[in-house]
């Protein structure tokens, strides 16, 4: 089965974005934190992510 695609490849309206849980950050969260290299790439995928703790 081929892959799903899409035309749509860039989020251009943030109002389009609706804020995780707080229990799924707090999961995301734990689940970066125990990949990252270190604390900078940990703090550069939360912003990434949109689950950096102070955009909570």
């Amino acid at each position: 089965m081929p892959a799903k695609t899409s035309d749509k490849t860039e989020i251009t309206d943030e109002e389009d974005l609706e804020p995780v849980a707080d229990e799924t950050a707090n999961s995301a969260r734990r689940v970066v934190a125990a990949y990252a290299v270190d604390a900078d790439e940990c703090r550069m995928l939360f912003s990434m992510l949109g689950i950096a703790p102070d955009e909570a």
